[in-house]
């Protein structure tokens, strides 16, 4: 809860305290500053008009800002992990080897499993924000409805994985591999995916808006329901597929 403001009763709370900080201080600002505003020439009434309409321009600035801000979230893990940090006989670390571990719902948030051989686990509902999988093998992994936003998969490797209704918002998955991969439902907006493999992928009614897939391998891959607006497919190869945007 913030004091901002108290001088004039009020109190911002909860998680839209920041945009409204911002549009108690505009209008407050904007409030004192056409009491001041005066020109030499031109009638009040135009200036009237012109100082509400920078008032509500400020104010739209103010909330789009916020809002921006909102959408870029950063995982701060508070909890301390003990040292070795061991989840139901897998020791977290990289380069661990998890074969057919089971990992199912658990905290892995900001872990680094790089290199990690998690071949055939099961991470169904697994907390994975901000992990790293930079080149790990998770290749027959289970990773359903997962949460893995801002993570980094770069050279990792998913393939025959279910990623079904997972949610890789904002993640990195530059050189993965998902060849075979059911990506049925899952978020993939704004991923930075370049020279991803898909060979043979399944994306039905998936997210794929603002994603960028340059020189992606979208090889005999299934594509339906599929949203792509912004989505950029710069380079990309898609013989044999099946919905993709041949024309793009």
């Amino acid at each position: 809860m913030s004091d901002l403001g108290h001088s004039q009763g009020i109190r911002f709370r909860g998680g839209a305290s920041l945009c409204l900080r911002k549009l108690w201080f505009n209008q407050s600002f904007l409030n004192l500053s056409n009491r001041r505003f005066s020109y030499q020439r031109g009638n009040r009434k135009m200036r009237t008009v012109f100082a509400k309409s920078f008032s509500l321009g400020l104010i739209f600035w103010a909330c789009g800002y916020s809002l921006s801000l909102a959408a870029y979230e950063t995982i701060v893990n508070r909890q301390q992990r003990p040292d070795p940090w061991i989840v139901n006989g897998c020791e977290i670390r990289p380069g661990t080897v998890c074969k057919n571990a089971d990992l199912r719902f658990a905290d892995l948030k900001n872990a680094d499993l790089s290199n990690a051989d998690l071949s055939g686990a099961s991470l169904v509902r697994a907390d994975l924000r901000g992990v790293k999988f930079i080149g790990a093998d998770l290749s027959g992994a289970d990773l359903e409805s997962a949460d893995m936003r801002i993570s980094n998969l770069m050279g990792a490797r998913f393939i025959r994985a279910s990623l079904r209704g997972v949610n890789l918002e904002f993640s990195r998955a530059v050189r993965a591999e998902m060849n075979y991969a059911d990506l049925t439902a899952a978020n993939f907006e704004m991923v930075r995916a370049n020279q991803i493999q898909l060979v043979g992928a399944r994306l039905i009614n998936t997210n794929l808006q603002e994603a960028k897939l340059y020189e992606a391998n979208l090889a005999d891959a299934v594509m339906r329901g599929a949203r792509l607006r912004f989505t950029i497919f710069q380079g990309a190869f898609m013989e044999g597929c099946q919905g993709c945007p041949h024309d793009w």
